[in-house]
């Protein structure tokens, strides 16, 4: 932000009377602009023991292979943005079950919450944002070909959890190491990972 959006007058960073870090402050009405990190909700989906991925037809990563997700809306929760996703990305419509992980990307200012599903009907199809939707088994899956890293880790430990047989919902921060390119799972590391345990049946 280069201009303030009451006044358009233009905006300096510096700290405001009582807070602990700069902020963009409007150099004609004093107007401070805060930036709050985004939030990207998705769905990591499990019919017949596959699992649901989508090859995106968009920018970033146009043709590899990710989960239906995408930044949370105004007025919706968590799981309906979730579900809304995987509608417009994979034309299906889901049963959110319980969550599967929350990931702080402090380098870029995100928080991922994916959450576990399963079809709720029959049928799925690309949506404008996708290329093409499969189901694949888990030693299918396109490891090289996906998308994000944070999918890469949220995809290999919900299959963790199912081969133990014991749900955990995961928080961590996904730090990236600072080299090489931000898209490639082998340059980042989960820090501060937890798991919290869920009941057998996810919830």
């Amino acid at each position: 932000m280069n201009f303030c959006s009451h006044c358009g007058d233009a905006v300096d960073l510096a700290v405001p009377v009582g807070d602990d870090r700069a902020r963009r402050v409007c150099s004609g009405c004093g107007a401070i602009h805060y930036e709050n990190p985004r939030v990207v909700v998705g769905c990591v989906i499990e019919e017949g023991g596959k699992l649901l991925l989508c090859r995106r037809a968009i920018e970033p990563m146009v043709g590899r292979w990710t989960v239906p997700a995408g930044f949370l809306e105004l007025e919706e929760s968590l799981t309906q943005g979730a579900a809304r996703e995987t509608w417009e990305e994979a034309c299906a419509r889901v049963r959110v079950a319980a969550p599967l992980a929350s990931f702080d990307l402090l380098h870029i200012g995100q928080v991922y919450t994916l959450f576990r599903a399963s079809l709720a009907e029959p049928g799925f199809a690309a949506g404008p944002e996708s290329l093409e939707v499969r189901l694949f088994e888990p030693e299918a899956i396109p490891w090289d070909e996906l998308a994000f890293p944070v999918i890469d880790f949220a995809l290999r430990l919900y299959l963790q959890d199912r081969a133990s047989g014991r749900p955990n919902l995961h928080l961590g921060h996904l730090r990236w190491n600072g080299e090489g390119s931000r898209f490639r799972a082998a340059n980042y590391e989960l820090g501060d990972h937890r798991r919290v345990g869920l009941d057998p049946d996810g919830t």
